[in-house]
């Protein structure tokens, strides 16, 4: 399965934000953003004007980083997006909401969604009891994720229950931290996804 696999913190200085790929680190002082402010490269801080298309496309990279997606994937995401009902941005921010990989990670069972996919990929996570290691799969209202019984008392999942509170979990999931369990209530509406990211500005990309 093809994945990136660069240094991650030159993504977020890329984008000039943070893209919060690294866990805990994105929060510390020791985040290379906070240190160095500038797309990585010999002519990082040389660049002052932005091309409408190169806007587009940069608010494609960032949106697809952030939910560890690559091109071929993202561009399928989009063309189904497209041929839902309601607006395409919106339908596709929804579809990468419901990959099995975020809602591990939004419910507060790992650090990052490379670690929640990390955790997938390695069988530890159920789909209303079933094994599930495909982090893409997506998931459906009334769908319960959990974690095996197995891989309860591994540390990733120990911390879990440990800091269970310190993270918000988003309204149309529901975690039950002292059970490793998420129970998924609806998928998302815009209002209520975070992720800073300008989505009509994929969809004029794509509609060129």
């Amino acid at each position: 399965m093809a994945r990136y696999t660069g240094a991650d913190c030159k993504r977020c200085r890329r984008e000039k934000q943070k893209l919060f790929l690294k866990g805990s680190k994105c929060e510390s002082a020791k985040c290379p953003i906070e240190i160095r402010p500038y797309p990585p490269g010999e002519h990082g801080r040389g660049r002052t004007k932005d091309s409408e298309y190169l806007l587009q496309k940069r608010e494609k990279q960032k949106c697809a980083r952030v939910y560890g997606v690559l091109e071929k994937q993202f561009r399928g995401y989009y063309n189904e997006a497209n041929r839902q009902q309601g607006k395409t941005g919106e339908n596709l921010l929804r579809i990468l909401e419901s990959r099995l990989d975020n809602v591990v990670y939004r419910a507060g069972f790992a650090k990052s969604r490379d670690h929640a996919r990390q955790l997938v990929r390695h069988g530890h996570i159920t789909v209303n009891g079933r094994k599930t290691d495909i982090p893409s799969a997506r998931v459906v209202p009334n769908d319960i994720v959990e974690v095996r019984e197995s891989s309860r008392t591994l540390t990733p999942f120990q911390v879990a229950m440990a800091e269970a509170g310190d993270k918000t979990v988003p309204a149309w999931l529901e975690a039950i931290p002292s059970k490793l369990r998420i129970l998924v209530h609806s998928l998302p509406e815009r209002q209520v996804i975070d992720t800073q990211v300008q989505e009509q500005l994929i969809v004029e990309l794509y509609s060129k």
